[in-house]
């Protein structure tokens, strides 16, 4: 009986990824479309966080096992490296690749979207950061590669 189960789990996976669909943006949602790795990009990209102990402490309170899943699928899928940290052995230090960095554009379209259909949204970092410019910008994507150590 077991052996079937697994036997139709296996068959169950299979069948759903041949029904994946290639749409992009259903693509990108399956990456990154749950409520928490947008989040844990933006807090890398506007807040300076680093360590996992920064992350848990966002104003949203994300739980500590989610937080541990959604930094290691952003590990896995290349839009953040972890290293270990050299000052403590017991931490690792999350950064950037220039594939996470690519998100700054959608975060910055998003925060735009919101702060026009939802006016309390209207932080003054958030409303600062939208009404950059394009050579602003660059300049902004230029400090992150920096921080994060993108070449």
């Amino acid at each position: 009986m077991v052996v079937i189960a697994i036997c139709n789990w296996s068959r169950i996976e299979t069948m759903r990824q041949a029904q994946r669909s290639t749409c992009p943006i259903s693509t990108a949602l399956e990456l990154i479309g749950d409520r928490w790795t947008l989040l844990v990009i933006r807090d890398l990209m506007f807040a300076g966080k680093r360590h996992f102990r920064e992350f848990l402490q966002s104003e949203e309170s994300i739980a500590s096992n989610v937080l541990a899943d959604r930094l290691a699928s952003l590990v896995e899928h290349g839009l953040v490296t972890r290293q270990g940290d050299p000052t403590h052995a017991q931490k690792a230090i999350y950064s950037l690749t220039e594939k996470g960095l690519d998100l700054l554009p959608v975060l910055i379209a998003m925060s735009a979207w919101t702060q026009k259909h939802d006016p309390k949204t209207r932080r003054p970092e958030a409303v600062g950061l939208i009404g950059r410019g394009p050579k602003s910008l660059r300049q902004l994507a230029a400090q992150l590669r920096r921080v994060h150590g993108i070449d």
